[in-house]
C-alpha cells in the first residue's frame, strides 16, 4: 500500500518507477494503471534497475530481502518504510524494537544506505500529499549517510512532504514507528519540537 501510493506519486513527478512483491501480475496491473515511466519486475530486477530503492514489506519478510538482494542493495540508497508490528511479526518484532528499527534494519539490510521515511504516517492520505495545496506535513526521517538523506529528502519533496532529519538510525530511528510521539500528521517545526524531547 505505501510502495503504491509513493511509487504512484513518484511516476506522476515525472521518475521511472519499477514495482515488485509477491504478486507480478498485481505490480503489472498498477504499473499499466499508472503509465508513463511504471513498469513491474521480480524482487531482482527491481532491485537491479533502481537508482535508489524504496523497500515497503512486512518486516519479517527483510531477512529474506537481505540475503536473496545482497550484491544489489550494497551501496544503494535505501527508503526504509517496513515496521517491526508485533501483532504481525511476532517475536521478531519484539526484538527490532528493543533495539530499534533503525538499527534493526541496518543489520538485515547489509551494505544498504537505508534512510527511514514513511513509517509514522498513514499510507491512506500518502497518494494525496502531492496535490496538497496548503502547509505541507512533516516527514521524519532517519540516517547516518549525509549523501543518502539528501537524495531521499529531495524524493520525499515531490511527493509533497517536507523532510525533517530527526537524527541517526541509532538515536531516532526507533522512534520511526507507529504508536511513538512521532507517529501522525504534524507541521516541521512540530516534528522538530516532538523529535527534541525523545532520547
Amino acid at each position: 500500500r505505501v510502495g503504491g501510493a509513493i511509487g504512484g506519486s513518484w511516476v506522476k513527478a515525472g521518475h521511472e518507477v519499477m514495482f515488485s512483491s509477491v504478486d507480478l501480475e498485481a505490480d503489472k496491473k498498477l504499473a499499466a494503471s499508472l503509465g508513463g515511466g511504471a513498469k513491474a519486475g521480480t524482487t531482482r530486477e527491481t532491485a537491479a534497475f533502481g537508482t535508489g530503492l524504496m523497500i515497503s514489506v512486512p518486516y519479517t519478510a527483510l531477512p529474506k530481502i537481505g540475503k536473496d538482494l545482497a550484491d544489489l542493495i550494497k551501496g544503494k540508497v535505501v527508503i526504509d518504510t517496513s515496521n517491526p508490528i508485533v501483532a504481525r511479526d511476532g517475536d521478531m518484532a519484539v526484538a527490532a524494537r528493543e533495539k530499534g528499527a533503525g538499527l534493526s534494519s541496518m543489520e538485515l539490510l547489509p551494505g544498504a544506505r537505508i534512510v527511514r521515511a514513511f513509517n509514522a504516517i498513514g499510507y491512506a492520505r500518502m497518494a494525496a500529499a502531492r496535490d496538497n495545496t496548503g502547509p505541507r506535513v512533516g516527514m521524519p526521517i532517519a540516517g547516518d549517510d549525509a549523501e543518502a538523506i539528501q537524495i531521499a529528502s529531495a524524493l520525499i519533496r515531490e511527493v509533497g512532504y517536507e523532510p525533517v532529519l530527526v537524527g541517526t538510525l541509532a538515536t531516532m530511528g526507533k522512534h520511526l514507528i507507529p504508536g511513538t510521539p512521532l507517529a501522525g500528521e504534524r507541521s516541521p517545526e512540530e516534528v522538530r519540537r516532538v523529535a527534541a524531547t525523545l532520547k
